[in-house]
């Protein structure tokens, strides 16, 4: 079996559980947005995927991300997942579609400059952290969403889009999805714009589509183990 046949098998077996998901939530599929994580994986696998219909890619680091964003010729929407240092924001901020871990004010001040000087908005993603007791993970506890989503949306270069969280290991992700969605609709009172509600991996996306997740953000399913990042 050739790598597109792979690509093209998983994407079948996950849009299977996908719609599976959707069916027992009495949601539309089409209400959903996958976006289909390729960090590690080569920018001939995002050209494949673009060839069966992916439209959105995720990547969790820079300079990775930029590279193969430079590299990929087909019409993707690129979304930046993962943890981001400010010193990095202003590259991201050229060629990202969306970055869904702002997690500070900080962070988000290094974007909008970024996006400044592209001449571009950037759409923002507030990422929730529901485990704060291990120190390596990033997100804003609850308390501070307010905050920091009043920061994103009075950028004039950055836009307030939703919420994104990855669910504490270990642990049942339900609750933690379904808290997400109630955080969610408390920030629309504000912010009705800010629609997203990014959630859910390859082990439980699941339940985050019965939560009421908005975006996917799966690897695994589609593409198999990564590869050795070394």
């Amino acid at each position: 079996m050739n790598r597109l046949d792979e690509l093209r098998d998983g994407l079948a077996r996950t849009e299977e559980r996908i719609t599976a998901a959707c069916d027992s939530a009495g949601r539309a599929r089409e209400d959903i947005t996958l976006v289909v994580v390729t960090k590690t994986h080569p920018a001939s696998d995002v050209e494949l995927l673009a060839e069966l219909g992916v439209t959105d890619v995720g990547e969790n680091r820079h300079p990775e991300a930029g590279d193969k964003a430079a590299e990929v010729e087909a019409a993707v929407r690129w979304h930046f997942l993962g943890g981001l240092q400010t010193n990095k924001a202003g590259a991201v901020a050229r060629y990202a579609d969306m970055v869904h871990s702002v997690d500070r004010v900080k962070l988000a001040s290094s974007l909008a400059r970024g996006a400044e000087a592209a001449g571009r908005t950037l759409p923002c993603l507030v990422q929730v952290d529901f485990d704060a007791t291990d120190p390596g993970r990033s997100g804003v506890v609850p308390s501070g969403i307010p905050e920091l989503a009043a920061a994103i949306a009075g950028s004039d270069h950055l836009s307030l889009s939703g919420l994104m969280t990855v669910a504490p290991l270990g642990e049942d992700p339900a609750p933690h999805f379904d808290h997400l969605v109630r955080l969610s609709g408390e920030l629309r009172r504000d912010h009705p714009d800010a629609t997203i509600i990014s959630a859910g991996m390859s082990g439980d996306f699941e339940a985050a589509i019965a939560a009421g997740a908005t975006h996917l953000r799966i690897g695994r399913s589609i593409l198999g183990e990564r590869p050795s990042a070394g």
